[in-house]
């Protein structure tokens, strides 16, 4: 045969994606002003539309926003956001509204940091290749955990969930969907009480890491049928707990799994509207797919919808 592939490259491990990041948050109209007006992602038009809990969509994942105590997670939130100057206006316009809270932001080489303003970090990246095909979306989650546990958390995932997994250095990764992942990074800073905060997971093997958190005696929540939670990872060895962070496990099997989440273009507005541009536009085709003709076509749609925003501006 002509050509070898990378097969594994395409593995993904039993956790098929993250779908959510939960927090609670103090005020519903700050919340929009930050998530919705600053950092430009789109409120769920259909599931919670009252004043007690927000969901809102970033590509195929979410946040889900309760009224109450606000929660800090530990580390921060990676973002994909299209177009880096706008996402600098909008959060520039955000200065005044939210002024007197944790707000701010910064500008580095690869990101922009963001602060929710309850002190939350959000790191917002451009669209680059080692996020794959996603130009809207949350490729990680990184939290902050005692010196040691990289190696521990790494071996918990992997033999619990069958989760791929790697050490990097202070860091375990953990595969958690197409071009996402869970990271865990070592630092000697003192680390706050947690708080209840959670992240919500799809796994395909359902009733094995079920059984193991059950023998262990780390199950928390028996949900329904399609759902479970656990909050504490462990040395698998010795049992000591490594991190705290509630994990909402679903199968895939679960009513909400792969539900169509409406995402709006940011950029599009009463002042620059442009018919059809309403919706966020979903990541392009790869190009290693071994077709020259198709990959020729996609750049010049890239090219004309390039051409397209810049007349918006």
């Amino acid at each position: 045969m002509s050509k070898s592939y990378d097969r594994g490259a395409e593995d993904l491990g039993n956790i098929v994606a993250l779908e959510h990041v939960n927090l609670q948050i103090e005020d519903q109209g700050l919340a929009t002003l930050f998530y919705i007006s600053g950092i430009g992602l789109t409120r769920d038009p259909y599931m919670m539309t009252g004043i007690d809990n927000m969901w809102v969509n970033v590509g195929r994942s979410q946040f889900h926003l309760i009224t109450g105590t606000p929660q800090h997670l530990r580390g921060r939130v990676g973002l994909v956001v299209p177009d880096r100057e706008a996402l600098l206006r909008r959060l520039e316009s955000m200065r005044k509204p939210l002024k007197g809270t944790k707000f701010g932001f910064t500008e580095h080489d690869d990101h922009v940091e963001a602060i929710c303003p309850w002190g939350n970090h959000f790191f917002c990246h451009d669209p680059a290749p080692r996020f794959g095909r996603i130009n809207l979306g949350m490729p990680y989650v990184e939290f902050d955990i005692p010196t040691g546990a990289a190696k521990g958390v790494a071996n918990f995932y992997a033999r619990v969930f069958g989760a791929a997994t790697t050490v990097d250095g202070a860091a375990a990764r953990i595969s958690v969907g197409m071009e996402q992942e869970l990271v865990f990074r070592e630092t000697r800073a003192k680390l706050a009480p947690y708080d209840g905060h959670h992240i919500q997971v799809y796994v395909a093997n359902f009733s094995g890491p079920h059984r193991e958190l059950l023998e262990r005696g780390l199950i928390t929540e028996e949900s329904n049928q399609h759902q479970y939670r656990f909050d504490s990872i462990v040395d698998l060895e010795s049992g000591k707990s490594l991190v705290q962070i509630e994990h909402e496990v679903r199968s895939m099997r679960h009513p909400l799994y792969a539900r169509p989440l409406v995402n709006r273009n940011a950029q599009q507005t009463n002042q620059n509207y442009a018919p059809g541009h309403d919706a966020w536009i979903a990541g392009s085709a790869a190009e290693e797919m071994d077709d020259p003709r198709g990959a020729m076509r996609q750049r010049r749609f890239e090219e004309a919808t390039r051409q397209q925003l810049s007349r918006q501006r």
